[in-house]
């Protein structure tokens, strides 16, 4: 029963954490793709191959990473949202209320 319960924990996990990994990745396709221009067969999919490894930093139109464009990830909203709740000590209605608001903006 135990097991159950866990793989059930464990599969929601992958479940909702994995729209966030995907739409990463698409993004990184995406400027792939318009870096890509131009280019056709072997010299294509060898720079495909490249761009998508985790170590390449897609250009922007200015030259600049892609990563310092982006706006802030969920995940970092997440934690400032946090800190901000927990140095002003709120908690029950008033955090949820808070976080909601925080999350939104």
């Amino acid at each position: 029963m135990k097991k159950t319960i866990a793989l059930v924990c464990l599969g929601f996990a992958f479940t909702v954490s994995a729209p966030a990994f995907a739409s990463a990745q698409q993004e990184k396709m995406k400027g792939c793709n318009k870096e890509a221009t131009g280019m056709k067969g072997d010299e294509r999919n060898a720079f495909m191959k490249k761009c998508l490894s985790k170590d390449y930093m897609l250009k922007t139109a200015a030259g600049a990473p892609a990563a310092a464009a982006a706006p802030p990830a969920q995940q970092d909203k997440m934690k400032a949202c946090n800190a901000d709740a927990a140095s002003k000590g709120l908690k029950g209605d008033e955090r949820k209320k808070f976080m909601s608001a925080c999350l939104k903006g």
